[in-house]
């Protein structure tokens, strides 16, 4: 087994990044603290190419050079818009026919490896704040909550591990041939 070399990836441009057709999922970041974390973000979201990220209400907006130090240049290539208020990027999100799921340990969550991708559906994942969670508002909104499920004494992932494990989870059931 070899170690490939970068130049053997494959690596998409930023002009073909943009070109490409994007994995059906919005993540919208609401009140999030950490630079590292959104950073983070950021670069999951690349990976799957994901449609668009939403920075709202506290969230640190690029250009950033600490968002940069884990970005690593998504902040480039994934389109992403800030929005203060995101009760309003959730209705609108619902207007435009997008399923808003928050990821959140709620009544009558559905486990993630329970959670059933629809075929020709978008879906918007709402990730909040790493102390507090999601809003009791924006989860009221929500068409429905997915919960991680955690097995250890913790009650809680952080919010790039845990938006790293749903995108790919959703990805790979949206994507079976892969």
């Amino acid at each position: 087994m070899r170690k490939l070399e970068n130049s053997e990836l494959n690596r998409k441009s930023v002009a073909d990044f943009k070109q490409s057709d994007k994995t059906p999922i919005i993540i919208i970041l609401d009140d999030i603290r950490s630079l590292n974390n959104i950073g983070s973000v950021f670069r999951t979201a690349d990976a799957f190419l994901i449609e668009k990220i939403y920075l709202c209400g506290i969230t640190a907006t690029p250009p950033n050079k600490e968002i940069h130090k884990t970005a690593l240049g998504a902040t480039e290539t994934v389109a992403w818009e800030h929005n203060a208020n995101v009760l309003k990027v959730i209705e609108n999100l619902k207007e435009d026919k997008v399923t808003v799921l928050a990821i959140e340990q709620v009544e009558s969550a559905v486990f993630l490896q329970n959670f059933k991708v629809e075929k020709n559906t978008k879906y918007a994942l709402v990730f909040g704040n790493e102390v507090h969670g999601v809003s009791q508002e924006a989860v009221a909104l929500c068409d429905g909550c997915i919960e991680i499920p955690q097995l250890g004494t913790k009650h809680s992932l952080n919010i790039s591990v845990s938006a790293g494990i749903v995108v790919w989870d959703l990805f790979k059931k949206m994507n079976l041939n892969l």
